[in-house]
C-alpha cells in the first residue's frame, strides 16, 4: 500500500496534475491578493486548464505547437461564442459550425485531436462566462495568457527534468513487455483454452505498439534536434534491447497442438521453460522497479540454475525416447532454450546499461534514426480527403455536433442551473468508435455518483469553506492524475472538485449537486445515443481495411526477410523499417478487434471470423520475426531454390487475400507442383542429413557445430516456412467470409 502511494506520487500523471494545479493557483492568488479581484485569475486558470490536455509524452517541438495551437483556438472559441452569446438565432448557426470545424481537425491524428478537445472545451466553457468587470475580449486575452503561461512552466519542466517523461514511458513499457512475456510462459501449459490468454496478447500489443512509437519519437527526435549526449545513446541502446527482447518474445513461435502432443508425456520439461520464462518476465519487472527508484539493481537471479534444469530435462527426454524419435523434439527444446539464452543476454546487457548509465561513451546510435519516428501528416488535403461518410471522423464530427445542438436547445428549454454542463458531458465522453463511447460513459456515471454521494457526505458533516478548500485542491490534482489511467476514478475526484469549488461561493450547494448529477446523466444518455444512433462507426465495417493494411506491411516484410537470407550480413534500415511498420499495423488491427468485441452483438458481423484471422495474422508475424530473427542472429548456408519458391507462393497468396479483400477478381494460379517439389527438396536434404548424422552416431563421432547448424537451419527454416505458407493459405480461405 505504501510503495503504490509513493510511486503514485513519483509518477509522470501526478507530476503533470500538480502542474495543472500549479498553473491554475498562481494566477488566481496573484489576482486577488494585489487586485483584489477574482475575474483575472480565473480566466487566467482557465487558460491553463485548457491546454492542459495538449500536454501530452512527445518530443519538446510537438508539445510547444500542440500547446501553442491549444492556445490560439481557445482564444478565438471563446472570444467568438462570448461576443455571439446574446444573439440566440446566429449563436445556434455559430455553434453548429464551430464544434463540427474544432472537431474535424481531428483527422491530423492523436496530438491534434487533443487540440481539438481543447477547442471543443473552451467553446463549453464560454458559456460559463458571466462576469461583469471584465468584457469578453478581455476574458479571452486572460485565458490565451494563461495559456502561454501554462506552456512556459510545460517546456521549463522538460528543460528541467528531462528524464521524468523518458523514464515514465520505459516503465510503462517495461511493466506491459514483463506481462507480455508472462503471458507468453502462461501459454505452453494451458492446454484446454488458450482464447482468452490471445485477446489478453493483442490488447498488450496494441498498448505497447503506441509506447513504442512515443519513447521513439521522444529520443529519436531529441537526437535530431540536439545532438548525441550520454544520456540519449543510452537511452536509445536501452530503448533497442527491449524492442528485442519484445520481438524475440513474439518470435518464439510455437504451434501449440504439435508442442502438446510433442511433450504430453514429458510436461516436465515445458514447466522448467515457463520457470525460465516467469524468471525473464519478473526480471524486467524488477529493471522497471530500479527505474522508478523503488529497487536497487540487484545482479542475483535464478538463471543458471533454471537453464542447467532445462538441460538435464532435454538430455533425459533425448535417451528416454531415442533416436530418431527424439530428433524433431530435442531440436525444438534446443532452439527454444537458445531463443531464452538471447532473452537472457539482453536482460544482462540492459542491466549494464543501467549500472554505467553515465560511464563508457563507446556507443554508437541507431542508425537512420530519424526513419524511425511516424511523421506527422498535416497536409491540408487530408481535410478534403476526410470529407465524406466513408470516414469515421466526418461521421463523429457530423454527430458531436447534433448530439451537442441537442443538448444545448435541452439545457435552455427546461432552464438548467449550469446547463453548459450537459454539453461538457458530451464533449468528454463521446468518441469516434461506440465502445470507447459506452466505456467513457459507464465510467463518467459511475464517477459523477460517487462523487456526489461523498461529496453530500462532506457537507452534512461540516460546513467550513477552508476544508471544502482544501478537498477542492487536493481533488483537482488527484482527479487529473487519474483521469487517463482510472477514468471513472479522475472523474469522481474532479466531481468533488467542481462541488467545493462551487461550495466556495455559493451557499447552496446540495442544489448544485442536484444539478451536476442531472446534466451529467442527460449529456451521457445522449452522448450514448447518439453513438448508436447517428451514422455509427461499426468496427466490422472497417475491419477490411485493418486487415489488408496488415497483410500489405506483412508482404513487405516477407521480401524483407527473403532478401536478408540471399545476402546475408547486418540487416538493413529497411528491413527494420518494414519490421516496424509490420509491428504497428498488426497493433492498429488488434486495437481494431478489441473494439469490434466491445459492440452490441448484433453489431458484431463475422465476429468469430474476425477472431480467427487476427490470430492467424499474429501468428504469421510471430513466425516471420522468428524466421527473421534466425536469420539475423546466425551464420546460415545459401538460400535453397525450394525455399524461393514457398516464399513466391506465399507471397502470391497475402496478394491474393488483399485482392479478395478489396473485392477484386483474382484467377491466377500458381502451379501447385512446383510447391511439392520444393517440399520433397526440403524432406529429401533433410533426411540426407540425419542419415549422414546417424552414420557419425554409429561409428562413435560427436555432432561438428557444422553439422548441428545445418541440422538445426534446415528444420527452423522449413518449418518456418511450411507454416507461413499454410498460414497463408488459411487465410485466403478465411478472407472470402468477411
Amino acid at each position: 500500500m505504501v510503495k503504490n502511494l509513493l510511486r503514485y506520487f513519483k509518477s509522470i500523471h501526478f507530476t503533470k496534475a500538480f502542474l495543472v494545479a500549479f498553473a491554475m493557483a498562481i494566477p488566481v492568488f496573484i489576482s486577488i491578493y494585489f487586485y483584489d479581484r477574482l475575474d483575472i485569475g480565473f480566466s487566467m486558470a482557465l487558460g491553463a486548464i485548457l491546454c492542459a490536455p495538449s500536454d501530452v509524452a512527445g518530443s519538446l517541438k510537438h508539445k510547444f505547437y500542440g500547446i501553442l495551437a491549444s492556445i490560439i483556438l481557445t482564444f478565438i472559441t471563446t472570444f467568438l461564442v462570448g461576443y455571439f452569446s446574446a444573439y440566440l438565432y446566429i449563436l445556434i448557426p455559430v455553434l453548429v459550425v464551430l464544434v463540427f470545424t474544432i472537431s474535424y481537425i481531428s483527422v491530423f491524428g492523436f496530438r491534434a485531436s487533443l487540440v481539438s478537445l481543447s477547442g471543443l472545451l473552451s467553446l463549453v466553457l464560454a458559456f460559463a462566462q458571466h462576469s461583469t468587470e471584465t468584457s469578453n475580449f478581455e476574458h479571452s486575452l486572460f485565458i490565451a495568457l494563461g495559456g502561454f503561461w501554462f506552456l512556459f512552466l510545460t517546456i521549463l519542466m522538460q528543460i528541467t527534468f528531462p528524464k521524468v517523461e523518458v523514464d515514465s514511458m520505459f516503465v510503462q513499457l517495461l511493466e506491459k513487455t514483463s506481462a507480455f512475456i508472462k503471458i507468453r510462459g502462461k501459454l505452453l501449459e494451458e492446454s484446454q483454452d488458450r482464447t482468452s490468454l490471445f485477446e489478453e496478447i493483442f490488447k498488450l500489443q496494441t498498448e505497447i505498439n503506441e509506447l513504442h512509437e512515443t519513447i521513439r519519437e521522444l529520443i529519436f527526435e531529441k537526437r535530431l534536434s540536439s545532438g548525441f549526449s550520454n544520456r540519449t545513446r543510452r537511452q536509445q541502446l536501452f530503448f533497442a534491447k527491449i524492442m528485442e527482447i519484445y520481438e524475440l518474445a513474439i518470435s518464439n513461435t510455437i504451434d501449440y497442438d504439435k508442442l502438446d502432443g510433442l511433450f504430453e508425456k514429458h510436461s516436465e520439461i515445458i514447466h522448467e521453460f515457463q520457470n525460465l520464462i516467469f524468471e525473464i518476465s519478473d526480471r524486467l519487472d524488477h529493471i522497471s522497479k530500479v527505474i522508478l527508484k523503488a529497487q536497487k539493481l540487484s545482479f542475483h537471479t535464478n538463471f543458471k540454475i533454471l537453464l542447467y534444469n532445462i538441460e538435464n530435462h532435454i538430455n533425459e527426454y533425448k535417451f528416454s525416447v531415442g533416436l530418431p524419435e527424439s530428433r524433431e523434439g530435442t531440436i525444438f527444446l534446443l532452439n527454444y532454450k537458445a531463443y531464452q539464452d538471447k532473452q537472457i543476454s539482453n536482460l544482462n546487457d540492459m542491466a549494464r546499461i543501467l549500472n554505467n548509465y553515465s560511464k563508457n561513451d563507446k556507443i554508437r546510435g541507431v542508425k537512420d534514426a530519424e526513419q524511425f519516428i511516424t511523421p506527422q501528416d498535416y497536409d491540408f488535403k487530408k481535410l478534403k480527403a476526410n470529407f465524406s461518410f466513408k470516414s469515421p471522423i466526418f461521421r463523429h464530427s457530423i454527430r458531436l455536433t447534433l448530439t451537442m445542438l441537442i443538448g444545448f436547445i435541452i439545457g435552455h428549454v427546461i432552464e438548467m442551473q449550469q446547463s453548459y454542463w450537459i454539453l461538457l458531458t458530451i464533449v468528454v465522453i463521446m468518441r469516434p468508435s461506440y465502445s470507447l463511447t459506452k466505456e467513457r460513459t459507464k465510467h463518467r456515471v459511475v464517477g459523477t455518483l460517487i462523487g456526489a454521494t461523498v461529496g453530500v457526505g462532506i457537507v452534512l458533516l461540516t460546513q467550513n469553506t477552508i476544508v471544502y478548500g482544501i478537498i477542492a485542491a487536493l481533488s483537482l490534482i488527484i482527479g487529473f492524475s487519474l483521469v487517463k489511467q482510472n477514468y471513472r476514478n479522475g472523474a469522481a475526484f474532479i466531481t468533488l472538485y467542481v462541488i467545493f469549488m462551487y461550495a466556495l461561493i455559493t451557499p447552496n450547494i446540495l442544489t448544485v449537486i442536484k444539478f451536476r448529477v442531472i446534466d451529467t446523466l442527460i449529456g451521457s444518455t445522449l452522448a450514448y445515443m447518439a453513438n448508436y444512433f447517428f451514422w455509427p462507426a461499426w468496427e466490422s465495417k472497417n475491419i477490411k481495411e485493418f486487415f489488408a493494411n496488415s497483410i500489405e506491411a506483412l508482404s513487405e516484410f516477407l521480401k524483407e526477410v527473403d532478401k536478408l537470407y540471399h545476402k546475408k550480413g547486418e540487416a538493413p534500415t529497411t528491413y527494420s523499417l518494414a519490421r516496424k511498420e509490420a509491428f504497428l499495423q498488426i497493433g492498429n488491427l488488434n486495437a481494431a478487434y478489441q473494439r469490434l468485441v466491445q459492440e452490441p452483438k448484433s453489431k458484431q458481423k463475422d465476429s468469430a471470423t474476425v477472431y480467427e484471422l487476427t490470430t492467424i495474422l499474429n501468428t504469421f508475424l510471430s513466425s516471420l520475426s522468428s524466421l527473421g530473427m534466425y536469420i539475423r542472429t546466425n551464420e546460415t548456408g545459401e538460400a535453397p531454390k525450394h525455399f524461393e519458391i514457398y516464399v513466391k507462393h506465399i507471397l502470391f497468396n497475402l496478394i491474393k487475400s488483399i485482392a479478395i479483400l478489396n473485392n477484386e477478381d483474382s484467377k491466377k494460379q500458381l502451379e501447385s507442383q512446383e510447391l511439392d517439389r520444393a517440399t520433397r527438396s526440403y524432406e529429401n536434404y533433410f533426411h540426407d542429413l540425419i542419415e549422414e548424422r546417424d552414420k557419425e552416431i554409429e561409428e562413435g563421432l560427436p555432432i561438428t557445430e557444422t553439422m548441428r547448424s545445418q541440422l538445426h537451419e534446415t528444420q527452423l527454416v522449413s518449418d518456418q516456412v511450411k507454416w507461413l505458407f499454410n498460414l497463408s493459405e488459411n487465410l485466403v480461405k478465411k478472407v472470402k467470409h468477411i
